[in-house]
């Protein structure tokens, strides 16, 4: 049965699973954790959508992504990921995008734009024009043995304290605006709600408009690197 015309985007992460279909304001949500498996998701996303109809598919997930396969497999969540061919399991097209691409590109407006996802990691996209790239920058070394994300992470969060947090979110989005000659940062992620004062040149991301970065995959036909 051939499905009608819609883009149905998932965001997946260490806690849920959320899809939102391109027709529908409604959002739908189901656990996730350390033993969430690839078929788990393929189960969960047709278990959520069963009444929806779509010829599109994004998914956004944690890690490293090459030609629409995870090379790596997820660190918060089960099995599976990098051998799982999710265009064949639902029989449709499929963008899968790293999670904070997704997001760069829901916040995308024009030129050239650095995303920081502040989350229990550190997330990091550059969005040029209609080129969307993932950035793994979380594990570059910052100030002693400590990584960017080691500081600006949860666990940053939880060993510096909320101020001295701050203060190196502030100095990492200025160090990494500087090197990637950024025309604006957009922060998003859980921890965003943390930021008393945005850096330099930074704006706040909505957490919420995810899915749309899910859509414009398609519609507005940015290319993933």
């Amino acid at each position: 049965m051939k499905m009608k015309p819609g883009i149905l985007a998932v965001d997946i992460g260490g806690k849920n699973l959320k899809i939102r279909h391109s027709d529908h304001e409604e959002r739908r949500k189901a656990p996730t954790g350390p033993d969430f498996s690839a078929q788990d998701a393929v189960t969960t996303i047709r278990e959520l959508a069963h009444d929806w109809s779509w010829d599109r598919l994004t998914i956004g997930c944690p890690g490293p992504i090459s030609n629409n396969r995870l090379l790596l497999e997820p660190h918060n969540l089960g099995g599976g990921w990098k051998d799982m061919d999710f265009a064949s399991a639902f029989d449709c097209e499929v963008r899968l995008i790293n999670d904070a691409v997704m997001q760069a590109i829901a916040s995308h407006a024009g030129g050239k734009m650095l995303f920081l996802g502040l989350g229990t990691g550190l997330g990091a996209a550059l969005v040029v024009e209609n080129i969307a790239m993932p950035l793994e920058v979380a594990h570059l070394p910052y100030r002693d043995k400590y990584t960017y994300e080691d500081c600006i992470g949860r666990r940053g969060l939880d060993r510096l304290g909320r101020k001295a947090w701050e203060e190196a979110v502030h100095d990492i989005t200025a160090r990494l605006r500087k090197a990637l000659v950024a025309d604006c940062v957009v922060i998003g992620g859980g921890a965003l709600k943390k930021l008393r004062h945005m850096p330099e040149h930074a704006t706040p991301g909505d957490n919420a408009n995810a899915f749309e970065g899910g859509f414009r995959v398609w519609r507005d036909h940015y290319r993933l690197f």
